[in-house]
């Protein structure tokens, strides 16, 4: 029977075949982890972007929102003008007719008539006062 020689060579032949199986798996491992990284990476930079676009666009509602408000707040100024305008011609409308309808109105019947000279009076020494004015004092 032939003996079979021991094959002191194929140990380390398989070792070192494992080896670099393990090495190309560890780059491997290494590339894929690389590959996920950047596409985090991207992925932060744009979620970055659209975090920025949205502020901006907070910031510029904002700036329309004070806006309208000051808008509506001068609206409201200008309501009450109007309403405050409304109301004054009114009662200088109700005035105007009260004084032009005066001379036209005939007397109420049971108002006093009104005289045209003072009634005379006598003061306290006795004298007739009311008819006659001294200028030349």
């Amino acid at each position: 029977m032939a003996s079979v020689a021991p094959m002191s060579g194929a140990p380390n032949a398989v070792q070192s075949g494992l080896q670099q199986l393990r090495l190309l798996q560890a780059q491997r491992n290494a590339q894929h982890a690389e590959q996920q990284a950047r596409a985090l990476a991207a992925q932060a930079a744009n979620a970055r972007q659209v975090a920025d676009r949205a502020e901006e666009n907070a910031r510029a509602l904002e700036m329309k929102s004070d806006q309208a408000n000051e808008n509506a707040g001068r609206a409201r100024i200008g309501l009450t003008a109007m309403k405050t305008i409304g109301q004054v011609q009114t009662r200088l409308g109700e005035a105007y007719d009260r004084i032009t309808r005066a001379p036209d109105a005939p007397p109420k019947a049971n108002a006093e008539p009104v005289e045209s000279a003072a009634r005379p009076m006598v003061n306290a020494q006795g004298q007739m006062t009311g008819r006659l004015v001294n200028v030349a004092a």
